[in-house]
C-alpha cells in the first residue's frame, strides 16, 4: 500500500521500496541468504506488470504515448531484460545487493538535489536506441524496477517533452516487467531451497499482497500529488531512500 501511494505521488516505480522491504522480510522469515536478493527482485518485477499496465492505459487515453518510439525501444529492452535476469541468477548475492544499493544512492541524490534531465540536440538512430534500450532493460531486470528513472532522462535528451517521455517510459516498463518476470520464473524453476508457493524466483504470496495493496493506493497517491508540494516531498522521500540504502548495507 505504501509503495502504491509513493508511485502515484512521485511517479516512480514501486521497486525502489518493494525490493528493500522484501529483502528485510525474506531475511526475517529465514529464506536462504543466496535467494533473498534475487527473489526480492523477481517478485518486485512481477508486481510492476500490474502497475505498468494501469499506467500505460492511463497515458494512452491521454494520448501521451508515442508508439513509434516505444516500438523502436521494445526489442532492446526485452533482450536486455532477459540478459539481466540471467546475470542476476548467477552472480553473488552480495554483489547483487551492492548494485542495488548504488542505484538507490543514485536516485536518492537525484531527488534530493532535484536534478532534472537535460535536453539534448539530436534524435538518435535506431541502432543507438536499440543499444541504450538494451542497457536499460538489463539494469531494470537486474534491479527489479520498471526502468522509468533510466528511460525518461534518455528520452528527454532525445528532445521529447517530459509528458511524452514519462508515457513512453511507462509503455517500455511493461515489456521489461513481463520479460524479466518470465525469465526469473524459468531460470529459478530448479533452484534449490526455494520456499513453498514459489514460481521460480517469484514468491507468489508477496506478489499478490503487494499487487493488491498498490493497485488500490496508487490512485490515492496520484490525487495527493495535486494537493501536496510534491517537489518538497521528494526531498523527504530521498531521505527514505538513503535510510533503505544504509539499512541494506548492514543487513
Amino acid at each position: 500500500m505504501v509503495s502504491g501511494v509513493l508511485a502515484g505521488l512521485f511517479g516512480i516505480g514501486g521497486g525502489l521500496v518493494i525490493v528493500p522491504v522484501l529483502v528485510f522480510l525474506f531475511t526475517a522469515h529465514g529464506l536462504p541468504t543466496e535467494l533473498v536478493m534475487v527473489m526480492a527482485i523477481a517478485t518486485s518485477l512481477a508486481t510492476i506488470i500490474l502497475t505498468a499496465t494501469s499506467s500505460v492505459l492511463a497515458h494512452h487515453r491521454l494520448g501521451s504515448v508515442l508508439w513509434d518510439k516505444v516500438f523502436r525501444l521494445v526489442p532492446g529492452v526485452i533482450l536486455g531484460a532477459i540478459v539481466g535476469a540471467a546475470i542476476a541468477g548467477h552472480i553473488n548475492a552480495g554483489f547483487l545487493k551492492a548494485i542495488f544499493i548504488l542505484f538507490l544512492l543514485y536516485v536518492g541524490i537525484q531527488m534530493a538535489l532535484e536534478i532534472q534531465p537535460k535536453t539534448g540536440s539530436a534524435d538518435y538512430s535506431r541502432q543507438i536506441d536499440f543499444r541504450v534500450a538494451g542497457v536499460i532493460g538489463l539494469l531494470s531486470s537486474l534491479l527489479g524496477i520498471g526502468g522509468g528513472t533510466l528511460t525518461v532522462p534518455y528520452l528527454v535528451h532525445c528532445r521529447y517533452p517530459m509528458r511524452n517521455a514519462v508515457a513512453i517510459a511507462s509503455a517500455c516498463g511493461l515489456p521489461i516487467a513481463v520479460t524479466g518476470t518470465i525469465s526469473y520464473m524459468v531460470l529459478g524453476m530448479n533452484a534449490p531451497n526455494l520456499p513453498e508457493w514459489s514460481f521460480g524466483y517469484v514468491y507468489l504470496p508477496s506478489f499478490f499482497g503487494v499487487a493488491i495493496g498498490s493497485i488500490f493506493t496508487a490512485p490515492f497517491g496520484a490525487k495527493l500529488a495535486h494537493k501536496l508540494p510534491a517537489q518538497q516531498l521528494k526531498r523527504y522521500f530521498s531521505l527514505l531512500i538513503f535510510v533503505l540504502a544504509a539499512k541494506l548495507m548492514w543487513y
